[in-house]
């Protein structure tokens, strides 16, 4: 299969203008203003390039809700704050090839008619970020972006900005507060960033991942891009594969390729015991799987929507026989009671809530009505809040104390 992310990654410097370019970087750009910015929206939404960074939605609508003609700026903000636990796609895409995201801006910028974009960068990531500006300064110092885009009449700017390490920024209305300089709180939506959005301005919101797969589709065309995927979820995807595998790293598929083969083909087999549990497929946020519904799973939005779980952001996480359940529960409420913004009560005591009661159980022992209670606690943090970080912590729950209770009575 040709790789559509990853094929310049194992190229010497390929993080540098030079060699991008001397392996086809920046060679949409002609094609690109020479065409009409409506008719880029259409092709990039005849591609079905859907959301890399969880949400999955069509990115082309998404680009097709920012007002025609009006009299405020357009501002797109790249979000590269990859905190997700079990994902790591971006930082390797930030890594071996910024300047595939850059094109990838360009593309998205000419097409909604914005001239100052943002990427906000995990705060952690320290070769991501200095790679990433690197590249930024390589682009305005060699009139790739600037005043005019490569000679073309087009002014386009680029600002990189670090976070500070909140994991509620990857959300974006968080994402925009945090841009302008206040606590990374979600915003109450509608309205939606499209019409409302970065200094109350139009504004895009993309994934790295997403920006990325633009080159592909400006220079090769929609269908080219749909010849790999499934009708419903087209083209290719980055999975960053850790836990128990003799090979994780990150992998790029077709989407609607067996998890089975990911696991056992392209990652070498279940390490540890050699005997798979559990997995998580989309990030820690995501419901769990069995071993059997693993094996039975397929890697594209609708498929692991029918098994119960989802694609999120590509972050599988393999367990084997040897993983109690409870200890990796407990570990993913501590992270999330930690990383919540306070702002809902649901989420900040339900969060707190669920992590003590875990952790007692696992220090302490405790009865089925714990079980029960965090059920409970789980069914009321669902849909009750103004993002879904209580839902990233409730949906785990139910998950893993539904499938796997035995691990859970065990330490009663």
């Amino acid at each position: 299969m040709k790789k559509v992310l990853t094929n310049r990654f194992l190229i010497e410097n390929s993080h540098t203008l030079k060699v991008y370019r001397e392996h086809g970087g920046y060679q949409s750009i002609d094609k690109l203003f020479a065409t009409k910015p409506a008719d880029i929206i259409e092709e990039v939404k005849r591609s079905g390039l859907r959301g890399r960074g969880g949400a999955g939605f069509p990115a082309g609508m998404k680009w097709s809700f920012i007002p025609k003609g009006g009299d405020k700026p357009v501002y797109l903000c790249v979000n590269a704050d990859e905190s997700e636990p079990g994902t790591f796609k971006d930082r390797y895409l930030l890594e071996k090839d910024p300047h595939q995201l850059i094109e990838g801006i360009i593309i998205c910028a000419y097409g909604v008619g914005c001239h100052h974009a943002y990427i906000y960068i995990r705060g952690e990531f320290d070769l991501a970020y200095r790679r990433i500006q690197e590249a930024v300064d390589e682009a305005y110092a060699q009139g790739v972006i600037g005043e005019t885009v490569l000679g073309k009449e087009y002014k386009l700017d680029i600002t990189v900005h670090r976070g500070a390490g909140a994991y509620i920024c990857g959300e974006e209305t968080a994402l925009l507060e945090s841009l302008e300089g206040k606590r990374g709180n979600p915003r109450i939506k509608p309205p939606f960033p499209a019409i409302v959005g970065l200094f109350n301005s139009p504004t895009v919101i993309n994934n790295v991942e997403t920006l990325s797969a633009l080159p592909f589709i400006m220079n090769k065309g929609a269908e080219a891009y749909r010849q790999w995927g499934t009708d419903k979820s087209p083209g290719t995807k980055l999975f960053c594969v850790s836990g128990h595998v003799n090979k994780p790293g990150v992998y790029e598929l077709p989407l609607g390729y067996p998890l089975k083969d990911l696991i056992e083909k392209e990652c070498g087999g279940v390490a540890g015991t050699g005997r798979l549990k559990a997995v998580v497929t989309g990030g820690s946020s995501v419901p769990v799987l069995t071993a059997e519904e693993a094996y039975s799973a397929r890697l594209d939005y609708e498929a692991l929507m029918e098994k119960g779980t989802m694609l999120g952001s590509g972050g599988v996480i393999v367990m084997d026989d040897s993983v109690d359940m409870l200890w990796a529960l407990r570990n993913l409420a501590y992270f999330y009671a930690h990383e919540s913004c306070g702002q809902c009560t649901p989420c900040r005591e339900g969060s707190g809530w669920t992590y003590k009661i875990l952790d007692r159980i696992y220090r302490e022992g405790g009865s089925e009505k714990d079980l029960d209670l965090l059920l409970e606690i789980a069914d009321n943090m669902v849909g009750r809040t103004i993002c879904v970080l209580a839902d990233a912590l409730a949906m785990p729950v139910k998950s893993y104390i539904t499938k796997f209770r035995e691990d859970f009575v065990k330490n009663l």
